[in-house]
């Protein structure tokens, strides 16, 4: 039995080499407990400003007695050797101590950590749910700045051959031999012509159209959506059934009610396939607004496509769809103060709702923040 080993030589008198076992663990978890102690210190200090005092004394407390912890493991090395028992009492008072401390705010302060952890992961939620909306926006702003180029050109190349069948539909008109029913088409294709010529310097180009609201009756805007979809309806051997009740008139952009009336009938026509099927229009003027509810009768929306239906660049038609149809609808609609939705079951057909307000809000609503109208003959997406 070596002297040396005193006071504990009795115990290691069995297996002297393992001291050295001892001696080298827990100096390595005292130095790790110590480590601990500092880290805690910091992120202490580091956070003062954001969190709480009391949350600061918890992480002093809870560092005082992981190093507490630590310092008994030293004592047992140095006890080894020097039978200082008074201190390795204390030290183990002094962890006792900080121990039940510990337990005590920790069994306290569980109810709000809880919250705290579950707030903490709401919020990481919402943030990856904010970035991936984030995202959406910079790929719909890539595809509006990439249309707005485009558009430059495609006005440019369209306005020549217009001025040109407007020339035309005058020299017709000022005939003095042209039937009175052929009369009454020129005339028609005259307002048709003027029309486009305000889209593509609207829409095209995303300006806001200069002249103020005006009193438009959205019956006759149906109708003329008739007239232009007629040729479209026999040939698809499709019934368009317009109905309506009360004052249908609100003050709005003439050309910008046609376009979206124009969208949504085109897209019902385009989704019912079979010969002999309705498209349905009902109008219903109320106190306030203007109720219109376009019907069709073909093979529905996807589901899930419904949650993006509105957006810019989403489309039911693949490549035949530019996916900016509803997208346009739904800020005309908004600009002008009202809302649209959408209805489906697959195989049921779809159904649009527009609540259209008498009065335009004072407010300049443009499209996605940007000066726009209305849009120029494009297929609605």
């Amino acid at each position: 039995m070596s002297p040396s080993l005193m006071p504990h030589a009795v115990c290691w008198s069995q297996d002297p080499p393992l001291v050295w076992t001892m001696v080298i663990t827990n100096g390595i978890t005292f130095l790790s407990y110590f480590s601990i102690c500092l880290t805690l210190f910091y992120l202490a200090r580091k956070t003062r400003v954001v969190v709480k005092r009391e949350w600061a004394f918890f992480l002093i407390g809870f560092g005082l007695f992981i190093v507490a912890c630590g310092t008994t493991h030293l004592m047992e090395v140095v006890t080894t050797w020097v039978p200082v028992f008074w201190i390795a009492a204390w030290t183990n008072i002094i962890t006792a101590a900080l121990s039940a401390y510990v337990a005590i705010a920790f069994f306290r302060k569980v109810r709000d950590l809880v919250i705290g952890v579950n707030d903490y992961a709401g919020r990481l939620k919402n943030a990856e749910s904010e970035r991936a909306k984030a995202e959406d926006s910079l790929l719909s702003a890539r595809k509006l700045e990439e249309w707005n180029r485009m558009s430059a050109v495609v006005t440019h190349e369209i306005n020549n051959p217009l001025a040109a069948i407007g020339n035309l539909l005058f020299l017709m008109q000022v005939t003095p031999s042209i039937p009175p029913e052929i009369a009454v088409l020129v005339q028609q294709s005259q307002e048709e012509v003027r029309r486009i010529e305000s889209l593509t310097r609207s829409t095209l180009g995303f300006f806001r159209q200069a002249k103020e609201p005006e009193m438009v009756d959205l019956v006759q805007s149906v109708e003329g959506v008739r007239f232009l979809l007629g040729p479209t309806l026999r040939q698809r051997g499709i019934e368009l059934e317009v109905t309506h009740q009360g004052d249908c008139r609100v003050f709005a952009f003439a050309v910008e009610t046609r376009q979206v009336l124009l969208n949504l009938v085109r897209n019902a026509i385009e989704a019912t396939q079979q010969r002999g099927a309705k498209v349905s229009i009902n109008l219903e003027g109320r106190t306030d607004d203007v109720r219109v509810v376009v019907a069709d009768q073909g093979s529905g929306i996807p589901s899930d496509m419904m949650p993006r239906l509105f957006q810019f660049g989403a489309t039911t038609k693949g490549d035949h769809g530019n996916g900016m149809g509803l997208w346009l609808v739904k800020q005309l609609v908004t600009r002008h103060g009202g809302t649209i939705e959408a209805e489906s079951k697959p195989g049921e057909g779809a159904r649009f709702t527009v609540i259209w307000p008498r009065q335009m809000p004072q407010q300049d609503v443009t499209l996605d923040g940007s000066s726009a109208s209305a849009e120029a003959g494009l297929k609605a997406s």
